[in-house]
């Protein structure tokens, strides 16, 4: 059989397949999963282009990661076929252990267990099927192989992951202020004292990179309502377990069953084939049965993803919501809503969002400058705001259900 095909991706045009291992790791099952695992949550029902999925990034990722070992080979980095074999393997399985809705459900079904810790242990389970030629991928995914640039090329500032996912997620959402010159950025793209590194006349496309990602993270992954969606989802996992420690009756099929009984935290042969069976369409499905629920919380909820009916009103503000505010809204959806005072918190939430552009401390981008000479990117930005973005920003949420009320209340436009 013909393993070196070619898949045909919207973003790149023809992407190749190299190798016998990445198309049977391709077909594999677990692999397979993630066209049914949305690439962003439940943004579609804000951006309804959005429907892509974690297999059309994972194979992107790839592709930017087989374009940035051959722009290395090319400047001489010494880079073997084993080697650039594994880091394919890896950037293809990176995101293998995410859940359905992908970060919508992480620490929701399973609790305390990261969707890289998943991605690791799904990893090491294939490795076992695939007699240890998996072994290089995860010494590089994990990093712990000595050529630590192969391992920034999966996870950095500036890896390929985050090249596809910003210029992918751009693409589909329509929101053009996301998009990244990735193919520059990848030329320019070099390794000094075994550290991954960029040319110093890449520094515009740098700059253009660190404000696309923060605009994309205020603008589309932190956008209110697909926000606030995600958290109802959470809220829906949690009434879940608590009906249940309450003994009613609410319907689950197996592998969700077995989730929720906190099985997974092992991490098992068992635990992984049951996670590897669930997708977006399985929570789809138990929503759609929950619709149905007599009790007024799973029920309301589940129509707010299903129906997108009676959404709750969302704002976003720089300072904290005031205990005030709080306790105002409280009283009215007690006296609007069918439920108790200890179930508020399913209909009525606050938190905060905090997200920081450029951190200069954990992996600062460093340029390469002609003298062969190293300077971390901020300080050699002329971009005056390139120094604020590297500084956290924090927002504050406030949800509430719709208010009928003749109390007057702040604006809370959605």
């Amino acid at each position: 059989m013909n393993k070196l095909k070619i898949i045909n991706d919207p973003i790149y045009g023809f992407v190749n397949i190299p190798d016998d291992l990445i198309f049977d790791l391709i077909q594999h099952p677990y692999f397979q999963r993630l066209r049914h695992i949305s690439q962003m949550g439940l943004s579609y029902l804000v951006y309804p282009g959005a429907h892509h999925t974690r297999f059309h990034h994972a194979i992107g990722a790839m592709h930017l990661m087989q374009t940035a070992i051959n722009v290395l080979k090319y400047k001489n980095v010494p880079i073997s076929p084993d080697e650039e074999l594994a880091a394919l393997a890896a950037i293809l399985l990176h995101d293998i252990g995410h859940g359905p809705f992908s970060h919508a459900l992480e620490y929701s079904i399973i609790k305390n267990i990261s969707h890289e810790q998943l991605s690791l242990a799904i990893m090491q389970e294939l490795n076992r099927e695939f007699n240890g030629k998996l072994d290089l991928a995860i010494q590089i995914f994990t990093g712990k192989y000595p050529k630590k640039f192969l391992t920034e090329l999966i996870s950095s500032q500036i890896d390929v992951d985050r090249l596809d996912y910003l210029r992918r997620d751009s693409f589909y959402s329509g929101v053009i202020e996301g998009q990244v010159n990735s193919e520059r950025l990848i030329k320019m793209l070099n390794v000094k004292d075994n550290q991954l590194v960029i040319d110093d006349k890449g520094i515009y496309s740098v700059e253009k990179f660190i404000i696309s990602r923060r605009l994309m993270y205020w603008q589309v992954y932190f956008h209110k309502t697909g926000m606030m969606l995600e958290k109802i989802l959470e809220k829906i996992l949690l009434r879940i377990h608590d009906l249940r420690s309450q003994n009613q009756t609410v319907f689950l099929d197996d592998n969700l069953k077995y989730l929720f009984q906190d099985k997974l935290s092992k991490l098992d042969q068992k635990s992984i084939e049951i996670f590897t069976k669930l997708d977006d369409s399985d929570i789809l499905y138990h929503l759609k049965k929950w619709i149905n629920h007599p009790d007024f919380v799973l029920s309301h909820l589940s129509k707010m993803i299903i129906n997108r009916e009676n959404l709750n009103k969302i704002r976003i503000q720089k300072e904290p919501i005031s205990p005030d505010e709080m306790s105002q809204l409280k009283q009215q959806v007690l006296a609007q809503y069918p439920i108790k005072p200890e179930d508020l918190s399913y209909l009525l939430f606050s938190g905060r969002l905090t997200h920081r552009a450029y951190n200069q401390q954990q992996h600062p981008i460093k340029l390469l400058n002609k003298d062969n000479q190293l300077i971390e990117f901020a300080k050699a930005s002329d971009q005056l705001n390139i120094e604020a973005l590297s500084h956290p920003v924090t927002k504050y949420y406030l949800s509430h259900p719709v208010i009928q009320s003749k109390i007057k209340t702040p604006d809370l436009k959605t």
